[in-house]
């Protein structure tokens, strides 16, 4: 009635950018996204151990929103186990920084869905946890499973074909490179469940992204298994501008970029043409991700450094969420 999961967050190189559904996190369209090794968020689940249920993550008890969508996560395994598990007590520990574009939740969201089907005798399968891991985060469903995976939006009002698959392993593009540059620590005013009702409910710009994204993901897929890095870079920085200007065309505005967003982008422009193939990509936050190639990441460190960052992690594909033996309680 125990177990522990750790997960990787993922940064979505066609993005997901507004829910159809909000009840359930079904998208307007299909994402494609790597799985970043080695940031990693652990968490245990124990069920019957408490006499209600609790909620920690990062140290600090969970309230409001974030304990609800933890429980909701806990509730399905407890109903698909037919009730017979007790209340939970759920410990989760990331090691980097929550709510500043660094897709935490959806490692988080990831983690626990793994722990929780496992700790319930529930069978380990990537599609159910995936499923089960969007209801806590739609991202998350992404974690899951390691290397590439998509997003499927689906088309049933139930939501259940909507989930991700592994489109490509972790070992499949081994020298893909994503350097995080973290610029801001500080936790984002508006989350991203928040920018994207706003974005959606009052953005003209809005339908257009929708039909755009969703053509991306099979051009993305083609470019990935030909490991075509320019095209890659080039197709992940448009998805990214074009994300990001829904919200700029909201109202009001919504922006995520920091003076120091902007200033590092400006500058991988001018670094390409003196012949660094270094790309990026932004989530809903300020802090871009550098897409570049091994024989290159340390170039693209100091690039992030020299434009202000104040912490850089590189980072290589990561794998599936996986089961450990060390518990966090």
């Amino acid at each position: 009635m125990k177990a522990t999961a750790l997960a990787h967050p993922n940064i979505a190189l066609v993005k997901y950018w507004g829910k159809r559904d909000e009840a359930l996190i079904l998208p307007h369209q299909s994402s494609l996204s790597l799985t970043l090794a080695p940031m990693s968020v652990s968490t245990t689940v124990e069920f019957g151990a408490v006499s209600s249920d609790q909620v920690e993550i990062n140290g600090h008890t969970a309230k409001g929103s974030e304990r609800e969508r933890v429980l909701r996560v806990l509730d399905v395994v407890r109903s698909e186990t037919g009730g017979r598990l007790g209340p939970a007590r759920m410990v989760s520990r990331g090691d980097f920084p929550a709510a500043a574009g660094l897709a935490s939740s959806a490692a988080g969201f990831a983690a626990l869905a793994v722990a929780a089907r496992a700790a319930a005798g529930l069978p380990a399968e990537p599609k159910a946890a995936s499923i089960l891991a969007r209801l806590g985060s739609g991202s998350a469903c992404r974690s899951v499973q390691g290397g590439i995976c998509e997003w499927r939006r689906g088309e049933r009002a139930d939501g259940a074909d909507s989930y991700a698959v592994q489109r490509f392993e972790a070992g499949h593009w081994p020298e893909l490179r994503m350097v995080v540059a973290i610029v801001n620590r500080d936790e984002k005013e508006v989350k991203s469940r928040d920018g994207m009702k706003h974005t959606v409910d009052t953005s003209p710009y809005y339908p257009a992204w929708v039909k755009d994204a969703e053509a991306e993901v099979p051009r993305a897929v083609e470019i990935i298994q030909r490991k075509d890095l320019q095209a890659l870079g080039e197709l992940a920085e448009r998805n990214a501008w074009r994300m990001h200007a829904t919200s700029l065309g909201a109202q009001p505005p919504l922006c995520y970029l920091h003076a120091n967003t902007l200033g590092l982008i400006e500058h991988l422009r001018e670094q390409r043409k003196k012949g660094t193939p270094v790309w990026f990509t932004l989530d809903a936050g300020p802090n871009p991700v550098l897409l570049t190639d091994a024989a290159h990441e340390v170039a693209a460190e100091a690039l992030a450094r020299a434009c202000g960052a104040v912490d850089v992690v590189r980072c290589v594909p990561g794998g599936d969420a996986v089961l450990k033996s060390e518990h966090l309680f």
